[in-house]
């Protein structure tokens, strides 16, 4: 075998081999960042949820706190 052949040869494993660490560590790092988003949108949508939950209440609460000067005012 030719001394250049060995050389391409070589060359060629030592590019694949490179090429697909390459592309496994992206792969872990867009999946470590796809994890971590998530974690951010449930953390958001958990916030959502109460913040109507709260909303809800101040709303019943106005409509009570209404309802009492109403009152208040007619007697």
């Amino acid at each position: 075998m030719a001394p250049e052949v060995a050389v391409a040869i070589c060359s060629l494993i030592g590019t694949l081999v490179g090429s697909l660490a390459g592309i496994m560590t992206a792969n872990k790092l867009t999946t470590y960042r796809i994890e971590q988003l998530e974690e951010k949108v449930k953390k958001h949508n958990n916030l959502v949820e109460r913040m109507v939950v709260v909303e809800q209440s101040t709303k019943s609460a106005h409509h009570r706190l209404d309802e009492l000067f109403e009152e208040r005012e007619g007697h």
